[in-house]
């Protein structure tokens, strides 16, 4: 075999975690789903982990996972939000490594990258090593294995990144062909000029770096790698496949390598199906035998001498100016004409101020606690990939100067948590986009925001936020109404910052509209009750009581007490304080439940703000999703009423819509709306019934039709997919439950009533899985199998599954 195959994708999205509470807040401009992490897995991520190869007429022949079969890598920050959200995702990306393992001769498909993107040549050099470290201690924790490659973020390059791979084992790493300078083969004197992308990507080639050592460097194919991602190559897989094999020339000596490197999430999420096309092609090629699959690795264990490369310092993929594009107004931007990218400049350098500023006191404060702060920032990924009592027993056993008690061991964390922000606030898409109120760029200021309080409260550095925000406010929006950095960090940061108040204040806020156990977490604090008590006075609530809360990221613990009153609708009003005593707490709980109860609310209200001096808080300062939650519940009643108030105008003026609509009139904007609002009610409940009536749903969708109604497509196919996969759960675990069988089949063919796709992935996965097991042996073990087996393969049929026999 002389002629070889590898996809590569890499798949990456920007950190979104509040940087306090380690958890995504709601993205409204990800609806229907909660963030755009969980749309991305939808659209992306799982479908690649069981993609469709089709026949004909659109039924699925196989469900395969495609990341077996191709080069990837996953950001390590991504990857830790999958492992927890979507875990069967997870799941999957490790066994398909371990699948290629067998498929390629001991080389799989994965590759680490570089921990959280940030662009290595800007980087210092402490910055350079830690976030290689991170990058091959997290693919080590999770791949069970050591990489032989690594990713760099936007495949940003200098001599100094590689070395620093070569100082942590990596083998190669994966460049666009415009970052080639120039190559000679061995034993030739004369090197031969390929700027200007000219090099020839169908093989290897070895760099010499300064320390005599040597990388090897595969430059990917850029025509066919743009066509992937611009050119609608992903619309047929047999159209990719010609590409491919298109790329392969008789005038090569060489084993050819046709390799390609784009975003992961082209494959799915920004080309609809694209990861069926991609399936489709690897099969195609695995068919032939003129051609192979392979990974990086494979191939590299392979080829014997390779060229000499050198290559253009300070290049990168996204960007013809080098690295500009993070640092710069170089011209590069994605398309918001009339904008300016001059707040590039001012953010780098206020972020750069800011680590300068707070390393020495960081070394200072932490040497009092850590053998070497800096070896111990390296070995923290260890940390931060396992928080469990005993894993930190271990750390500290390492890196602690002595036995350090609860309250130094905090300490320890929290300078280590600040460290790790300082790296996070340089994560690339950071500087990417257009503006500097980007959500991206909001997110790494919001990082050092962290930094900046973690430094404030543990280092010598009292006026540290006010010289930060100064230089800040250097980088200006294109918006006049977002000004400038101060602006944002005053407008989005600061009211981001939590503590231990604040997230007791989520608790006694949350409590008055939800159950909560003695015992339970908000996001990565854990809240023990202590003592709580409730009282009503005819609409209002009142909560009191106490509580312990710690954080399970630095260990930071305190008791605190609150009381919290629900005046009705969105007036909510609390005070949270450290716990003063005993006898502090029950004269606090006797006075506002006294007054409360003789519902006098003015006095409890007074009574609270004398008790809580200068810590209350409203429904405005809760977490985004406590927010929703709460406001549901508020919500709830009012849009029953406004339900009502709809529903009375579609039943009076139904038949004026329809004679309406029979003249081809348009339907007033007013009344459209109404219907609107009654039918997808409607709809929703249809669905919700025991017993799907397909018929109700028919008469609803033809109503639509009538007043001229907008369905919530979105909305209402997230609560099919979710509804289903519920289901499916259950349905396809023992082939026992033909009634329960029968009423999935109902619920899939009412899904298929509707006007717009629904996601039946996940239904379809099992019942194709299922298949695999039951159909080639006809299993029987239980009364009226063959009857369940029957009407599993119909199942299965409207499924679009394609069943022999």
């Amino acid at each position: 075999m002389n002629r070889y195959i590898c996809v590569h994708g890499h798949f990456y999205q920007p950190p979104r975690e509040n940087p306090w509470l380690e958890a995504i807040e709601v993205q409204d401009s990800a609806y229907p789903y909660h963030d755009w992490n969980e749309r991305i897995t939808a659209e992306c991520y799982r479908p690649n982990a069981a993609s469709r190869i089709l026949d004909g007429e659109n039924r699925i022949v196989r469900i395969v996972n495609n990341y077996s079969r191709m080069s990837f890598n996953f950001g390590p920050t991504l990857l830790s939000w999958i492992e927890v959200h979507a875990p069967d995702v997870y799941q999957a990306i490790l066994d398909a490594d371990r699948d290629s393992l067998r498929r390629f001769s001991g080389h799989g498909s994965a590759i680490a990258l570089v921990y959280n993107h940030m662009i290595l040549p800007l980087a210092n050099d402490r910055d350079r090593r830690t976030q290689v470290l991170w990058g091959v201690r997290d693919f080590e924790y999770r791949f069970g294995r050591s990489p032989e490659g690594m990713w760099l973020a936007e495949t940003a390059v200098d001599l100094r990144s590689l070395e620093t791979l070569v100082d942590h084992g990596i083998r190669f790493t994966i460049l666009s062909p415009s970052q080639a300078r120039r190559y000679r083969t061995a034993g030739q004197r004369q090197w031969v000029n390929v700027e200007g992308a000219r090099i020839d990507p169908t093989r290897p080639y070895r760099q010499k770096l300064p320390s005599g050592r040597k990388i090897a460097l595969f430059f990917y194919d850029g025509p066919i790698s743009h066509g992937i991602a611009f050119e609608r190559l992903l619309v047929r897989g047999e159209d990719f496949t010609g590409r491919l094999l298109g790329a392969f020339s008789d005038d090569r000596n060489w084993p050819q390598l046709v390799h390609v490197a784009t975003d992961g999430e082209t494959f799915g999420h920004h080309h609809h199906h694209g990861e069926m096309a991609l399936a489709y092609a690897l099969d195609l090629i695995e068919e032939r035998e003129d051609v192979a699959l392979t990974t990086y690795g494979e191939y590299l264990a392979r080829s014997v001498e390779l060229p000499e490369v050198e290559i253009i310092e300070n290049s990168s993929w996204s960007c013809i100016h080098g690295v500009e594009r993070w640092r710069s107004n170089c011209g590069c931007n994605t398309g918001r004409a009339g904008w300016h990218q001059e707040w590039r400049a001012p953010l780098r350098e206020a972020l750069d101020w800011l680590r300068a500023s707070v390393e020495p006191l960081f070394e200072e404060a932490a040497g009092g606690l850590l053998k070497d702060p800096w070896a111990a920032r390296d070995d923290y990924i260890s940390v931060v990939l396992d928080r469990s009592a005993e894993n930190l027993d271990r750390f500290f056993k390492s890196h602690g100067l002595v036995d350090l008690p609860p309250d130094r061991r905090t300490t320890a964390l929290k300078l280590l948590e600040l460290q790790r922000h300082a790296m996070l606030m340089y994560t690339s898409c950071g500087w990417f986009f257009d503006d500097l109120s980007g959500i991206e760029t909001v997110q790494v200021i919001q990082y050092a925001g962290r930094v900046v309080q973690l430094a404030q409260e543990l280092l010598d550095a009292p006026d540290l936020e006010a010289r930060f925000v100064e230089r800040l406010s250097e980088a200006r929006s294109n918006l006049p109404e977002h000004r400038d950095g101060r602006e944002i960090f005053e407008r989005w940061v600061k009211p981001a910052h939590v503590d231990l108040s604040k997230v007791c204040s989520q608790y006694a806020a949350a409590s008055l509209f939800e159950e909560y156990p003695d015992d339970t977490r908000i996001y990565s604090f854990r809240i023990e009750r202590r003592n709580q008590q409730y009282s009503r006075a005819g609409r209002a609530k009142l909560t009191v009581g106490n509580c312990r809360v710690s954080s399970e990221v630095t260990r930071e613990t305190g008791i605190l007490s609150f009381a919290c009153i629900h005046l009705g609708d969105h007036n909510v009003v609390g005070g949270v304080r450290f716990y003063e005593g005993e006898a502090s707490y029950r004269e606090m709980v006797r006075q506002l439940t006294e007054v409360f109860s003789m519902a006098d609310i003015p006095e409890a209200i007074r009574r609270l703000d004398q008790h809580f001096v200068g810590s209350r808080y409203s429904l405005k300062t809760l977490f985004r999703d406590e927010q929703r939650r709460i406001l549901d519940v508020i919500l709830d009643h009012t849009l029953s009423d406004a339900e009502s108030a709809y529903r009375r105008l579609f039943d009076q003026h139904d038949p004026l819509m329809q004679f309406l609509t029979d003249l081809g009139t348009p339907i007033p904007p007013s009344m459209r709306t109404a219907g609107e609002a009654v039918l997808n009610a409607d709809l929703r409940r249809a669905f919700l019934q025991e017993e799907i009536d397909p018929g109700r749903i028919r008469f609803i969708i033809e109503k639509t039709r009538t007043w001229q109604a907008s369905l919530d497509s979105g909305g209402l196919s997230y609560m099919l997919r979710k509804m289903i996969e519920e289901r499916s759960e259950n349905v396809f675990r023992e082939p026992t439950d033909l009634a329960a069988l029968d009423a999935f089949d109902g619920l899939i063919s009412a899904a298929r009533l509707l006007p717009f796709e629904i996601d039946l992935s996940f239904p379809q996965n099992r019942c194709y899985e299922l298949l695999q097991k039951l159909i080639p042996a006809e299993v029987a073990g239980f009364d009226g199998a063959d009857l369940w087996i029957s009407r599993l393969k119909a199942l299965a049929e409207r499924l679009s599954i394609r069943v022999e026999g």
